[in-house]
């Protein structure tokens, strides 16, 4: 089978690898759709981030829906030819967080496509793929697209719970990138009564708006735009960070009012903070990581019509052009999400 493995900074190849057969409880999957996500371009563009290095070949991807193939002994619930969202996670289940049911912060996650751990944790951008049951969740009625949406849904989905109650409340997004993006579908549909999205797009904040942001921003051609938000003490309610840039957070912060929340998405590396502000203000600093029970839940208000995800597909290419997904989900100016489609 073919699979995209990455070697280090732009050194992305299309390899053959061996196909695996399914164990008990185990189902092999036939891929359909991949996205390429941020972490997926820091590997391909720069080899890692932070202290995160790749330090020996990883197939890539963790965004991916596919079409059931074989089962595995014990394995109920699913048909042959079916599509499946298939999650990423792959908590262990018997550590002490696994066992508190904080399974995003397992010990010994298994996280596709990761170069956290070493050994790393080979990703899913393969054509066949073997699954533990548990990840796959029936996706009848999407798209193989909307499908391999789930994962980054799920990711913000979990955000939206971190913040906490959202009914009737004001929001910042900062970074309009998918995970941005998906923060204006989830704080709406969580019930949020006014939604400002700021970029330094115009692509970007183009589909900020089309998904239902009241006011976007380019904050490169309006430095300021926020200031006026920060009077009496600031605006908002919430802050969804998914820039990972300290420029939008320290802007953010200066707009939140007294005892408002920030949820921390955006995995830029370490920060310098406003500790005067958050302290006087009051503010609350949560951070938001992956995600688990999330990703059924995503696939459901997907299906039900309630989040539609469509719009964000901007590109999709096939397996052998592989490539030039990478280097079009790197340009913010046309593209929101790039798929590659295996199938």
């Amino acid at each position: 089978m073919k699979a995209i493995v990455a070697h280090g900074a732009k050194d992305l190849r299309i390899e053959d690898r061996p196909l695996d057969k399914p164990g008990p409880g185990e189902v092999r999957l036939r891929l359909a759709t991949g996205g390429v996500c941020g972490s997926d371009l820091h590997y391909y563009n720069h080899g890692g981030f932070g202290t995160v290095r790749l330090k020996e070949p990883m197939i890539l991807g963790h965004e991916v829906s596919a079409y059931v193939e074989e089962l595995g002994a014990g394995v109920s619930g699913f048909t042959l030819g079916q599509l499946v969202a298939v999650s990423p996670s792959r908590p262990c289940r018997t550590c002490r967080y696994c066992q508190q049911g904080l399974h995003n912060q397992c010990l010994n996650m298994r996280f596709y496509g990761s170069a956290m751990p070493f050994p790393h944790i080979q990703g899913a951008f393969r054509e066949s793929l073997v699954a533990d049951q548990l990840q796959c969740v029936a996706a009848d009625g999407l798209t193989p697209g909307e499908a391999a949406m789930a994962e980054p849904l799920a990711v913000v989905l979990h955000a939206t719970r971190r913040a906490g109650e959202m009914l009737g409340k004001r929001v910042l997004v900062t970074g309009c990138g998918p995970i941005g993006v998906l923060s204006i579908l989830a704080a709406r549909r969580a019930g949020a009564a006014e939604i400002v999205a700021t970029d330094l797009s115009d692509f970007t904040l183009s589909l900020a708006a089309k998904v239902g942001a009241d006011r976007v921003i380019n904050t490169a051609k309006e430095p300021d735009a926020l200031v006026a938000y920060g009077a009496d003490k600031g605006t908002f309610d919430v802050l969804y960070e998914c820039s990972g840039a300290q420029p939008a957070l320290v802007a953010g912060i200066a707009a939140l009012r007294p005892r408002g929340v920030i949820v921390q998405l955006g995995l830029g590396g370490d920060m310098s903070l406003p500790m005067m502000a958050i302290t006087a203000k009051e503010l609350e600093l949560r951070g938001s990581f992956r995600f688990h029970e999330e990703f059924a839940t995503g696939v459901g208000l997907m299906q039900k019509g309630l989040i539609d995800v469509k719009p964000l597909i901007t590109h999709t290419v096939g397996l052998d052009e592989a490539l030039s997904a990478f280097e079009i989900a790197s340009d913010r100016s046309q593209a929101m999400k790039a798929q590659i489609a295996f199938s």
